[in-house]
């Protein structure tokens, strides 16, 4: 399931994060690359330790605590940390899949990743390429959305970054560990869950159905969901 949520963060906050970004120290982005990723991997990313970095992944995380549709599509049980890359100047990141299990650097925390999320902080006249392929069952899909905008998929698809070849792009990036492992359980039940959305905006959330199908979509996260 490849979801794009609009308005993760506002205007402002991406302003204020691209300042503080754009006059930053930047690594090179292998640092966080597994020995596969790592050989088709060509870009920047701030220290993942920087205070920068943690500061700014903080508020990521916040704004995702509150943001409705996120919950609904992924039922976050762990989240990675943000972290944050730059591409400029043909810099790309090839075909790849994501590492199964990522470790929080300087602790003991595990996370499963189940879903992969890329929040842009750059918008989409900012520079040329760049554009997010992601391989599904009907095919790649180019996902190049506007700075706020984030999109959510499986960790286990085959993924890359195209080269920019103007400007920089400039995202978060980072991983997630769902109550519900199964891509396809976690899309049921989204679906059904904006139906119960839509059908309490429209009858009301006291009427007998919404009771009955929310009642259901309860039951079956109880069912599938890992705690």
């Amino acid at each position: 399931m490849l979801i794009c949520l609009p308005d993760v963060l506002d205007q402002d906050t991406v302003k204020r994060f691209r300042q503080r970004m754009d006059s930053a120290q930047w690594v090179d982005g292998k640092v966080t690359a597994g020995v596969q990723s790592g050989a088709v991997k060509r870009n920047q990313q701030l220290p993942e330790q920087s205070p920068l970095a943690q500061q700014l992944g903080n508020e990521i995380l916040d704004a995702l605590a509150s943001h409705g549709p996120f919950i609904s599509a992924a039922l976050p049980l762990k989240i990675f940390p943000p972290l944050f890359n730059r591409y400029q100047g043909g810099e790309h990141f090839g075909v790849h899949v994501d590492n199964a299990i990522r470790f929080v650097k300087g602790t003991v925390t595990r996370i499963r990743t189940d879903l992969s999320m890329t929040l842009f902080l750059s918008e989409p006249e900012e520079y040329d390429g760049g554009e997010l392929m992601i391989e599904g069952k009907f095919g790649a899909q180019a996902v190049k959305l506007p700075a706020g905008h984030m999109v959510l998929y499986p960790s286990s698809s085959l993924h890359q970054v195209m080269p920019v070849t103007r400007g920089a792009r400039v995202c978060s990036f980072f991983w997630m560990q769902s109550m519900v492992r199964d891509d396809g359980a976690r899309e049921l039940l989204y679906d059904l869950d904006q139906s119960v959305q839509a059908l309490a905006a429209e009858q009301g959330v006291d009427h007998p159905e919404v009771v009955r199908l929310s009642g259901i979509y309860h039951n079956l996260v109880r069912r599938w969901a890992d705690t």
